[in-house]
């Protein structure tokens, strides 16, 4: 079992906000500024805690996503955007950029909660499955 907390503001940015533009009528998919700095911070801070060997076989993945809390109760859901599963999409492609698996796909389940936090930060716990 892997089990850690990403001691950072959650990027908001996320793979859906990829772009399009046509080149020679063909369309050209860019990740724009916002989301290659949201990809490359999340990169670095889960390049602390890859495993010293990637997972091989099916996989649970726990993630709560804990944002700066504002005016809202500390441990109150984050019922605004972005959806969860847009934020996993990126958090799992990192992942597996860095090597915590050879792809996503061994994520067999998966619990996500999203949180107003007095600590930002992502929790991540991978655990194998039978």
């Amino acid at each position: 079992m892997t089990e850690f907390f990403l001691a950072m503001e959650p990027p908001t940015c996320t793979h859906q906000e990829k772009q399009v533009h046509v080149v020679k009528g063909r369309p050209v998919f860019y990740e724009p500024p916002e989301l290659v700095a949201a990809r490359q911070k999340l990169q670095g801070y889960l390049g602390q805690h890859t495993p010293k060997e990637s997972y091989t076989g099916p996989v649970e993945l726990v993630t709560k996503w804990c944002f700066p809390r504002g005016r809202h109760g500390n441990g109150e859901y984050r019922t605004s955007r972005p959806d969860t599963d847009n934020l996993q999409k990126l958090l799992k492609d990192c992942m597996t950029a860095v090597g915590f698996w050879k792809d996503d796909c061994l994520v067999c389940r998966e619990i996500t909660e999203k949180f107003w936090a007095d600590v930002p930060g992502i929790y991540i716990r991978i655990k194998e499955l039978p």
